[in-house]
């Protein structure tokens, strides 16, 4: 029962009356609203707040189709091949069930195998005679695929196999028992069936004495269709480990999780609102992405498995090979689906980077943020007012710390009710946005899928009225609980609801809102708090009959991308939109950013963010963060000055935290951990001219920006299951800080080069492991030798006001005296960048010469990009003390000098290192052509 008051609080110059008189307001109607949370909660242990409970969720053996499928023993597979031929460009074959003597005729599967350019082998596996089509996933794969097809010609058939010869590697299908092998030469590079775990359960009719229901808690899912399973094994060949299948918090090289003496949880994919999530499991969290990538020092490949239904995926534990044979290093996997198709794909790779850009090129690049969208984001469940949204605003310019964005989460609506203000606590919000913005700073707003059943709430009578809404098994509006209390969801699956509710973001739809006003999708797995797992049913309708278990793991996706398109459809401004989504699915990378979710403020948390994000980033989704101090709990200020160091890394940078946390806004926990969190943002907007960069890669061949040292490193196998490190781009390595009291940190440098580190320019040769000392002041990172990184070293109150400021070039020189690096611009807002209004510069250090080229793209776009802004600054590092004897530069296309200083460099303020080079003002154009020679 809640009988206590508000507390009001004095600060030093005192509430005034209307602040008191707003907080009792907003006391008085949070007492309503918590009446009905407290009746979900109850609803839902483990959904409010208490940490997640397992058992509120499914384990395998509790799941007809996952118990069955996964207890199948190797060689179960009667299913062979009796027919093939080739049409339309494609292998057409057909499968029938040797243990069904009905198989021969109504019962078969067809079997399609397709290939396209740049080593992608497709094969779609599809009932003769289906009872019902099973969905296919849409919307996911790009849109010119089918222009990238190669036509197959023919099959070679040679002792019961059919071969399928290309460019440069062979796909072989066994016909008894049917297997698949894609093969390269003579080797073997990745098989499907090769263990004999293929099963296809085909759609029949009911039994009179047989009872298709699936029964969990007090849910039962009807399952009217019957089951539908489809599972079966790869295996990837030479492979030392396995990555991807996110989203989970676990480690980057995914452990075995059956076999030998393991007794585990298969990795699960089924988007779930977890709260608390552990920081070790293989539970599946808010988003799913059945791709995976095996790498070993030979080479790398990849599988991808389109398809949204629940999934879980078995890593075997290596056999032990027989006496006398040779240990072959191979990884088995064993993939299992509740129901949808079966449309997988084979990316032969060899390296890394290739299966990257090979599943990239299915589904799609990254999405290009606007250059705000990179800087770093300050968020709260909840900003309580327009008061409090001042004072937090107000407080980084009063202790000198940038932001770019201040988010606004639930409680900033009138009763849960999403595109609407409450009237009391934010009466003027279209004037508060205007303030924020006369700063060169952005809002967001969130806005979740559960619609309030309020037949005054002008959304949902529309829906209502407009039958936009997902259907329960009886034919009526599901009805679930969320935040709001009694909800409906929207039927996000359709194009026409998606554009109906892109159309709700236009500004005179949602009043109060402006052109610095951006989107937020949380809950969107969707989660519902008294349904099954937390989540809507499986038996529940979409449009053209889909049922809602075919379409789970995409249903986020689709409210991402109508959320997307409504910032597209809202105006004139030509603006690129920003959506940040909490669930994800194979695609969302070209739709706009994700978080990992409720983490805890947690050294182990803070620990796991680095494999997690770096696995979304081998999935395609390279614009991802955690968190920022833990959503849940209160971070010592150790704690929370060792995530905003890591975190300055991350590609997205937001603190968030709980309505029931201490308020932790970065400058209250005193010095020095104010100085401390100050220098850790300094450090990411330093660093923007670069990260803009890499986004721009991920945005035009799909390469992460966090990435594990084996991708750059592929044939060092110490770096394979390394995951305390990451690099960011090819240039920067990142070790965090993730104990309490640290001194010091074990830091592996790959390559054989040097690596220089970004605060005092000390060098560390490359291909050891070093216990690198660590004070409280950052966390290690380092540039490699050989690289050229462009920052900004002016601090402003926003990345707005760095627009026009001048670069800093740091050329951390190879033991050959070269190096190289990029930077691109645009105006970091529009489009105009697709028609050719960039800028993108090449520097290259060599003969003791820095030259700027141009390596924008050669065809010639409607519109141009020009710049004021000059190079300030030219960093030298890893000369040796005999060359420091230069004390000028040439500037070779102006014919002037200028001064060039020998250490200290002031790398950054307060940190000297002796054995650099400084020039100063040499004053060339950021967007010219030119040469500087160091005399």
């Amino acid at each position: 029962m809640i009988t206590e008051g508000p507390k009001i609080f004095t600060d030093q110059g005192g509430l005034s009356l209307a602040m008191e008189v707003r907080e009792l307001d907003r006391w008085r109607q949070k007492k309503r609203r918590i009446l009905v949370v407290v009746v979900v909660l109850l609803t839902v242990a483990g959904t409010g707040a208490e940490a997640w409970k397992k058992e509120e969720f499914k384990r395998c053996d509790q799941t007809i189709f996952c118990r069955e499928s996964r207890n199948r023993e190797f060689g179960s597979s009667k299913w062979y091949i009796n027919e093939v031929n080739v049409t339309n460009g494609k292998v057409r074959a057909r499968l029938v069930n040797g243990e069904d003597v009905e198989a021969e005729h109504s019962g078969s599967l067809i079997l399609h195998l397709s290939a396209y350019q740049d080593g992608i082998i497709r094969v779609k596996v599809k009932e003769a005679d289906p009872k019902k089509k099973r969905f296919e996933v849409p919307d996911v794969l790009v849109k010119e695929l089918e222009e990238k097809r190669l036509w197959i010609q023919r099959v070679i058939e040679k002792d019961g196999a059919s071969m399928v010869v290309l460019s440069g590697h062979e796909v072989v299908l066994l016909h008894k028992p049917f297997q698949l092998y894609v093969r390269s030469g003579k080797e073997t590079l990745i098989s499907l069936n090769a263990k004999g775990l293929f099963h296809f359960e085909r759609q029949r009719e009911k039994r009179e004495d047989e009872n298709w229901d699936d029964t969990f808690r007090s849910h039962t899912d009807s399952r009217p269709h019957g089951p539908q399973s489809i599972g079966f094994d790869v295996s990837f060949y030479g492979a030392d480990y396995v990555y991807g299948i996110p989203e989970r918090a676990t480690s980057l090289a995914l452990k075995p999780t059956k076999g030998a003496d393991i007794v585990s949880e298969p990795y699960r994919l089924y988007n779930s609102d977890i709260f608390e999530y552990l920081h070790e499991s293989p539970f599946g969290l808010y988003g799913a992405v059945p791709v995976m990538q095996a790498h070993s020092e030979k080479k790398t490949t990849g599988f991808f498995w389109l398809n949204a239904a629940e999934m879980l995926v078995d890593v075997l534990a290596k056999e032990k090979a027989e006496e006398g044979t040779e240990d072959v290093s191979r990884v088995d996997t064993h993939w299992i689906a509740e129901s949808g198709a079966f449309d997988t794909f084979f990316f032969i790779g060899p390296g890394p980077k290739d299966v990257i850009r090979q599943y990239t090129s299915l589904t799609g690049k990254s999405i290009m943020p606007q250059y705000f969208a990179t800087a770093y984001h300050q968020c709260r469940w909840n900003y309580k007012d327009e008061a409090d949204v001042f004072q937090v605003d107000g407080g980084f310019d009063e202790h000198d710390m940038p932001y770019d964005v201040l988010w606004l989460d639930i409680e900033h609506t009138d009763g849960k009710k999403y595109f609407t203000w409450d009237p009391v606590l934010f009466p003027n919000p279209k004037e508060m946005q205007e303030k924020i913005a006369a700063k060169g700073r952005k809002m967001v707003t969130i806005i979740d899928p559960h619609i309030k059943r309020d037949n005054n709430y002008h959304i949902h009578k529309e829906a209502q009225a407009m039958g936009y809404y997902v259907k329960n098994k009886h034919g009526g509006d599901f009805d679930g609980w969320c935040w709001p209390g009694s909800s409906s969801y929207l039927d996000m699956l359709d194009p026409e609801v998606r554009s109906w509710w892109a159309d709700k973001f236009s500004y005179s739809s949602y009043q109060g809102s402006t052109p610095i006003l951006y989107t937020w999708n949380d809950m969107n797995e969707p989660s519902v708090f008294n349904g099954p797992e937390a989540t809507m049913q499986r038996d529940n309708i979409h449009s053209a009959g889909v049922e809602h278990r075919d379409v789970h793991n995409a249903y986020g996706y689709y409210f991402h991308m109508a959320s997307m398109e409504g910032l597209l459809k809202r105006g004139e401004y030509n603006d690129r939109p920003f959506v940040l989504s909490r669930s994800f699915f194979a695609g969302t990378q070209k739709v706009g950013a994700i978080w990992t979710g409720d983490n805890t403020a947690d050294w182990n948390h803070l620990r796991v963010s680095v494999p997690m994000l770096v696995t979304l980033g081998l999935t395609g989704i390279t614009f991802a963060g955690a968190d920022v101090g833990g959503f849940f709990g209160n971070p010592d200020p150790e704690l929370l000055t060792r995530w905003y160091q890591l975190g300055a890394y991350y590609p997205f940078y937001r603190g968030h935290a709980h309505l029931d946390t201490k308020r932790r806004e970065p400058w209250l926990f005193g010095e020095p951990y104010t100085s401390l969190i100050r220098e850790a943002l300094h450090t990411r907007y330093a660093l923007l001219p670069y990260l803009y960069t890499l986004f721009r890669e991920a945005n035009v061949n799909g390469l992460p920006l966090m990435r594990p040292l084996w991708m750059e490193y592929p044939m060092d196998k110490h770096t394979f299951a390394i995951d305390d490190e990451f690099l960011l781009g090819t240039d920067l390595l990142v070790h965090g800080v993730y104990s309490e009291k640290a001194t010091s940190e074990d830091v592996y440098f790959p390559g054989s080069q040097r690596w220089f580190d970004v605060r005092t320019g000390a060098s560390y040769s490359g291909g050891q492991t070093v216990k690198v000392l660590v004070t409280m002041e950052s966390i290690p990172a380092y540039q490699r030798a050989g690289s050229i990184i462009p920052r900004k070293d002016r601090f402003r109150r926003s990345s707005f006001h760095m627009e026009n400021d001048p670069y800093t070039l740091v050329i951390a020189l190879n033991d050959t005296y070269e190096a190289q690096g990029e930077l691109y611009v645009d105006d970091g807002k529009s489009y105009d960048f697709e028609k050719g209004a960039y800028i993108h510069r090449l520097f290259t250090f060599s003969n003791g010469r820095l030259t700027s080229s141009n390596i924008a793209s050669d065809s010639k776009g409607t519109k141009e990009f020009t710049t004021p802004c000059v190079v300030e600054r030219i960093i030298l590092l890893g000369l040796k003390s005999k060359d420091l004897s230069a004390h000028r530069v040439l500037i070779e296309s102006s014919g002037t000098q200028v001064p060039a200083e020998i250490g200290p460099s002031l790398l950054r303020k307060g940190y000297h290192q002796t054995n650099s080079l400084v020039v100063r003002m040499p004053k060339v154009r950021i967007s010219d052509d030119w040469s500087i020679k160091v005399l």
